[in-house]
């Protein structure tokens, strides 16, 4: 099996659908050993700004000292960026060693009777093989869908649990109010296990206040903190913080963060928390590391600049909730500035509601189609877009096509902004790294 031909096989499995439920998943893991078990796990789960908080904390604890692994989910360009070690993507040799072994273990349950594991489960286990032979000193878990049955809950002690926000996505499986989406991403809640949440919906928080005390797990409320001295740079936020844990004070000054945005502000609150968790579990992280840690993360298609005359940001804000944040740092940072918004999304996000708050940049707009079958047809999007007053300069199916119109437009623009699915940010990263050769 060659690098190609594990990605073949782990897309194979693609068509077992996005199950939640750990039956198939424990099953597999009993049937591989268990790698998992020895893991020093650090668990994230939230609708948006999982990945920003799980790059600050594997960097920080990279910087400390220690060999750390990350587990992202999904990937922008290419797959190994979902299985992170010591700074460095998982090897295409070690994929496919680690595919093989998986994929041996997912045909047996097969041939015996049992269901067989989505995708995201094989990916998961491939993660918890490689980081168990890497001998890790900490795995910072990024969940892929909710909490509760996700197939990153099988670990039964980590070391903390983070949830990074709680808003309106995956409805049809997650529920249709934010209590009952809280309730679901809460269930990454071990007995005893120190929790945090920014979770800025009253009854939401609740649920997870309530689910920490059912489970007798000291609990910390992010939103508790207070922010101070923020300097808003495109090129990356800076803040203060002040907030008391166990009875004690803790005060940051002038934190510098390498992403831009006041969301990016609260991820990196929802890292000092779990860092300050992990202090009081006598795991030994200087304050320069801290600080070193935060500034230097990096998170691809998070605000991601990739040129810089005139600017061009790539933002995967896939959801409402994403959108609006999306909006509110182009308000901070571009306030006045002639934009080009470029757009595509999927069909089963809330589009009208992301047109609406992305129009009130009052920017010219293109819109383009995703390449994946749930992308939403250009068309459509710029329908969506002309209900609530955009104007749409520009509407390709091919998303190249669009990549090209901005180029050519790119002298008229202070910044051109690149919008929406993951799926469409991948393609468009690729397209400008490969200018740069």
């Amino acid at each position: 099996m060659n690098y190609d031909e594990a990605l073949e096989t782990i897309h194979s499995y693609l068509k077992f659908g996005s199950k939640l439920g750990l039956s198939r998943m424990n099953e597999l893991l009993d049937r591989l050993g268990r790698p998992e078990k020895d893991l020093r796990v650090i668990h994230v789960a939230g609708t948006n700004g999982k990945g920003s908080v799980v790059r600050y904390i594997y960097t920080v604890l990279n910087e400390s000292g220690y060999r750390a692994g990350a587990y992202f989910s999904p990937y922008i360009e290419k797959f190994t960026e979902r299985i992170e070690c010591g700074g460095q993507q998982i090897s295409e040799e070690d994929l496919v060693r680690y595919t093989e072994i998986v994929d041996e273990k997912a045909k047996e349950m097969v041939a015996e009777g049992h269901d067989s594991p989505t995708e995201f489960e094989i990916v998961t286990a491939i993660g918890f093989m490689y980081f168990a032979a890497q001998k890790v000193d900490f795995v910072v878990l990024e969940t892929g869908l909710g909490g509760i049955g996700d197939s990153t809950n099988v670990i039964e002690k980590p070391l903390a649990t983070i949830i990074t926000s709680i808003d309106f996505d995956h409805m049809a499986v997650l529920g249709d109010t934010l209590p009952e989406i809280a309730a679901n991403k809460a269930g990454i809640f071990k007995q005893g296990v120190p929790a945090a949440a920014f979770v800025k919906d009253e009854e939401a928080r609740q649920v997870c206040i309530d689910k920490a005390a059912e489970l007798d797990a000291p609990f910390y409320d992010i939103t508790k903190a207070e922010i101070s001295d923020v300097v808003k740079d495109i090129e990356g936020y800076s803040f203060s913080a002040d907030f008391d844990m166990d009875g004690e004070h803790r005060s940051f000054k002038n934190i510098k963060l390498g992403m831009a945005g006041t969301h990016q502000i609260e991820n990196a609150l929802c890292a000092l928390y779990c860092i300050e968790i992990l202090r009081g579990e006598g795991v030994n992280i200087p304050d320069q590391a801290l600080r070193s840690g935060l500034e230097k993360s990096k998170q691809p298609a998070r605000f991601e600049i990739v040129y810089k005359d005139p600017y061009v940001i790539l933002d995967g804000a896939h959801n409402y909730a994403g959108a609006r944040a999306l909006a509110y740092t182009l308000h901070e940072v571009l306030d006045g500035k002639n934009i080009l918004l470029c757009v595509g999304i999927l069909e089963d996000k809330e589009y009208q509601k992301m047109a609406k708050v992305l129009n009130k940049l009052h920017c010219d707009i293109i819109c383009t189609s995703v390449p994946v079958e749930r992308g939403m047809p250009a068309f459509n999007l710029a329908d969506a877009f002309g209900r609530v007053g955009g104007f749409v300069i520009g509407i390709y199916d091919n998303y190249m096509e669009a990549f090209n119109a901005s180029v050519r437009a790119s002298d008229a623009y202070d910044a051109i902004v690149w919008a929406g699915s993951l799926y469409l940010m991948g393609p468009i990263r690729a397209m400008f790294e490969e200018g740069e050769d």
